[in-house]
């Protein structure tokens, strides 16, 4: 399935969430793969936007910085 502009867009705000987030929390990509067993090249690419995580692994990301879902999915 191809990505349109406006998707990618969403993509792009939620990976700035994420990273926003996990700077504020003072976490490298290294340091929060490994508290949630991921590659840190595979969370890199969700905070630019990517690549569009799935509902699991986002969750699994959020838990990680200690934040819900709702918190990452919220607008700004």
């Amino acid at each position: 399935m191809s990505i349109n502009k406006e998707q990618k867009e969403h993509l792009k705000r939620l990976g700035l969430q994420l990273k926003k987030i996990r700077l504020l929390k003072g976490l490298t990509l290294k340091e929060l793969g490994y508290l949630i067993d991921k590659d840190p090249q595979s969370i890199s690419r969700v905070e630019m936007g990517d690549i569009n995580p799935t509902y699991l692994y986002l969750q699994e990301v959020c838990k990680g910085l200690g934040v819900e879902i709702w918190e990452v999915l919220k607008s700004d």
